[in-house]
């Protein structure tokens, strides 16, 4: 999706670093109620530069913060769990961001070192499309429409 999309819609960063997943995602996402702006990043270090305003995300005209973020464990250069480790290290308002792990993974090691390292909630990717769909528009009504968000831009343009 286009980053300079208008933020008369919620903002989500998906870090995923497999192409087909991430095609998967933005069909589910489509099939369920609700526009969002979808931005993607492929691995850690680009999460991290994207949600701290590094090059070349430093317009956040263009590159607005996030209202949440779907996040992987298995990414390359940093993992998921290191991207929330560096979220949650973070002394501005942006540590506040809520992070929901979309994984393949249902191991209880992870579900439990996510939560550890801040993870607000998490998710295991479904086999078929229409799971996903069902498992998106759960996340889309209760992340985007239900609940409350703490303020995470210290200038005051965040959700």
């Amino acid at each position: 999706m286009n980053p300079s999309t208008p933020q008369t819609k919620p903002t989500v960063l998906l870090v995923e670093d497999d192409s087909a997943d991430v095609q998967l995602i933005e069909v589910a996402l489509k099939r369920s109620p609700g526009e969002i702006h979808l931005i993607r990043v492929d691995d850690g270090d680009e999460a991290v530069a994207y949600l701290s305003g590094g090059e070349p995300y430093a317009d956040r005209d263009e590159y607005p913060l996030p209202t949440t973020m779907l996040l992987d464990i298995k990414l390359p250069k940093r993992s998921g769990f290191e991207v929330l480790e560096w979220l949650r290290s973070q002394q501005g308002p942006i540590r506040r961001l809520p992070a929901v792990m979309l994984t393949s993974s249902t191991h209880r090691k992870d579900v439990n070192r996510a939560f550890e390292r801040g993870a607000n909630a998490y998710f295991a990717k479904p086999e078929s499309i229409s799971e996903l769909a069902a498992l998106l528009s759960e996340f889309k009504n209760f992340w985007l429409r239900r609940a409350e968000f703490p303020e995470i831009d210290p200038f005051g343009r965040g959700a």
